[in-house]
């Protein structure tokens, strides 16, 4: 049977509908930190859209109070506690270092 003669077939493969991250009586707000924890990665970065399954109108609404919640200190800009033990430790190497010669 010719490709271009062959009737459209549907896969059969059934998927399951994921649950919206964000439910109906949850309030995007920057005093929420359970809820906007969410969608910060561990560097502290606001993750994608595509990520969190949010629509257009929830993902502007979260990094609005993200935005917020950083400027009122309840939040941190960034979260590079590795990177910060990682530059003691290098201080430390290097200050001992200095101290034998």
């Amino acid at each position: 049977m010719d490709k271009s003669k062959r009737p459209f077939l549907k896969s059969k493969r059934s998927f399951r509908r994921r649950l919206p991250p964000i439910g109906s009586g949850d309030q995007i707000d920057y005093r929420n930190m359970s809820l906007i924890s969410r969608f910060i990665s561990e560097q502290g970065k606001i993750l994608s859209r595509r990520v969190n399954r949010l629509t257009l109108k929830q993902q502007r609404l979260i990094t609005i109070a993200i935005k917020q919640a950083r400027i009122l200190s309840l939040l941190p800009f960034l979260n590079n506690e590795k990177q910060f033990e990682r530059a003691e430790s290098i201080a430390r190497t290097t200050g001992f270092r200095t101290k034998i010669k």
